[in-house]
C-alpha cells in the first residue's frame, strides 16, 4: 500500500519475530506474545510492562495503543475466533454452534448479534471494519484496551479454512486518528496477500 507522505513520514511498521504487524505511530513501543490460540503484538505509546501484560490483575491499556491478533480457529484460539463470529459474522454462525456443543464453555459466553453501540462497515462477508464508541463496551474493548474518553476504530477479519480471525483494534490520540484508516488498510491487504499466497501453493 502506497501511503501519502504525510502519513508514511508518521507511521512505521512494527512486527514481532515471526508474527504478525502492524503500522503505529513512530516512537511508540511493542510487544509480542504467543501460544497455541496464536499470536499478538501490542503497540503502546508507553512503554509496556510485561508484568502487567501478564499479571491476572491487571486490568488492560487505557491510553493510545493499537492491538493486533491472529487467532488460529483450530485450537484453543476457536474460542475467542467464535466469540467474534457470534458478533458480527453471521453466516459462520454453524462455527460458533460446534465450539458450543463442545462443551467446555457455557452456550451465554457467545453472544449472538453486535455491540449495541458499535458502528459497522462490512467490506466483504468475511471483513467487517468497526468502531467502538467512547466509554463504550464492543468489538474494541474484546481486546486488552479498556473503554476511556476515546473511540477505538478497527477491523476483524476471517480467513483460511479452520477459520481464523484477524482482529485489530486501533485507539489513537486526537492529532492522530487520521492514521486509523491506513492502519486498517495495511492489515486488510496483509491479510488479502498471505491468503492470495496460501491459494496459490495449494
Amino acid at each position: 500500500m502506497v501511503l501519502p507522505a504525510g502519513a508514511a513520514e508518521r507511521l512505521a511498521y512494527y512486527k514481532a519475530k515471526d508474527g504478525v504487524g502492524v503500522l503505529a505511530p513512530r516512537g511508540w513501543h511493542c510487544f509480542g506474545t504467543y501460544g497455541s490460540n496464536g499470536e499478538t503484538l501490542y503497540v503502546s505509546a508507553e512503554t509496556i510492562s510485561t508484568a502487567d501484560l501478564f499479571s491476572t490483575d491487571w486490568k488492560g491499556f487505557v491510553g493510545p495503543v493499537i492491538q493486533i491478533s491472529s487467532l488460529v480457529g483450530d485450537t484453543s484460539g476457536r474460542f475467542a475466533v467464535a466469540r467474534t463470529i457470534a458478533r458480527v459474522f453471521p453466516t459462520r454462525k454453524a462455527f460458533v454452534q460446534d465450539v458450543i456443543a463442545e462443551g467446555i464453555e457455557p452456550a451465554n459466553s457467545f453472544p449472538f448479534g453486535p455491540y449495541a453501540g458499535d458502528v459497522l462497515n462490512y467490506r466483504s462477508k468475511d471483513i467487517v471494519e468497526f468502531q467502538t464508541p467512547a466509554d463504550t463496551e464492543g468489538l474494541g474493548t474484546a481486546s486488552r484496551l479498556q473503554k476511556n474518553e476515546s473511540p477505538i476504530s478497527g477491523v476483524a477479519i476471517l480467513f483460511g479454512e479452520e477459520p481464523n480471525l484477524l482482529q485489530l483494534c486501533v485507539r489513537l490520540s486526537p492529532e492522530s486518528r487520521d492514521l486509523a484508516r491506513f492502519i486498517i488498510r495495511q492489515a486488510e491487504r496483509e491479510v488479502a496477500d498471505f491468503s492470495a499466497h496460501a491459494s496459490s501453493q495449494e
